[in-house]
């Protein structure tokens, strides 16, 4: 794997927010930034080519991001092809790819882009994927905390990994995130859950998510870790934890990521989607 981190760009202004973030994070890690752009192979009418040409994107967004940041190290990529074949094969060589929620498409009522819904579920490597709405403020690049979401039954190695490095990379707290659920007859029961048995069983899972952070806390003794159980579904949590939160870290499973998915269609912060 090449210690490098990618941006994926278009011509929109949410594209660039997703660069800025790409860059601040690659300064940060100390590692140099592809900004790469992928273009149809077909050629594209005049109309479609305003306000620049499809090989010339990335060359903009990185004078854009070189004025900003003058110590990056950065170049500009230009493909032609899909992107989503391109861009998952450039993951399989890379620390981290970068994408907007949202691309240049023309559905404005849609949170989640189709490139970066496919990318979600079949990236090689890490990837995240930043709201356009981080524009023109001062969180893009910047934590004040690390969420990872953490099944205390199934630990994901790959997003504790990460979200664990990353909080130490950027002297953050990290908040570790368990949802849970009453058990099923209790769940179902019209009769209200006693107030013991409830805490009875939040004790538990709480001791669970102990468990389960210990050889991560016992490598990264540096990080302050906040550890939190809440009685949500997994996608209802972390979107909660996103608003005051500057990065959320969740671990895709080898089948489509329901969780990731669902997130990322109500996410407040950037989010990382890992491997396990």
């Amino acid at each position: 794997m090449e210690r490098v981190i990618i941006a994926g760009v278009d011509r929109s202004a949410r594209s660039r927010v997703a660069a800025d973030w790409a860059a601040r994070e690659a300064l940060r890690r100390g590692l140099p930034l592809r900004v790469v752009h992928v273009a149809p192979p077909e050629n594209l009418d005049p109309v479609e080519q305003w306000p620049y040409r499809p090989d010339t994107v990335a060359d903009h967004v990185v004078a854009e991001l070189t004025a900003r940041h003058p110590s990056l190290t950065v170049r500009a990529v230009s493909l032609t092809g899909a992107p989503v074949p391109e861009l998952r094969a450039a993951s399989a060589h890379t620390e981290l790819v970068v994408l907007g929620l949202r691309g240049e498409g023309r559905h404005a009522g849609v949170a989640l882009g189709s490139t970066a819904a496919a990318l979600a579920t079949g990236c090689a490597g890490p990837l995240v994927l930043v709201p356009g709405t981080l524009a023109g403020t001062d969180a893009a690049g910047h934590t004040d905390a690390v969420t990872v979401g953490v099944d205390a039954r199934d630990p994901a190695g790959g997003a504790l990994d990460f979200a664990f490095e990353t909080a130490r990379l950027h002297r953050v707290r990290l908040h570790a995130v368990h949802a849970w659920t009453l058990p099923a007859g209790a769940a179902e029961s019209v009769v209200p859950v006693p107030e013991k048995d409830r805490g009875t069983w939040e004790d538990h899972e709480e001791d669970l998510l102990s468990d389960a952070l210990r050889p991560w806390r016992g490598k990264y003794l540096d990080v302050d870790v906040q550890e939190d159980v809440l009685l949500l579904s997994p996608a209802k949590a972390l979107a909660h934890a996103s608003e005051t939160s500057g990065l959320v870290v969740v671990g895709r499973h080898t089948a489509p990521g329901s969780t990731a998915l669902a997130l990322l269609a109500h996410t407040h912060s950037p989010v990382a989607v890992v491997p396990l």
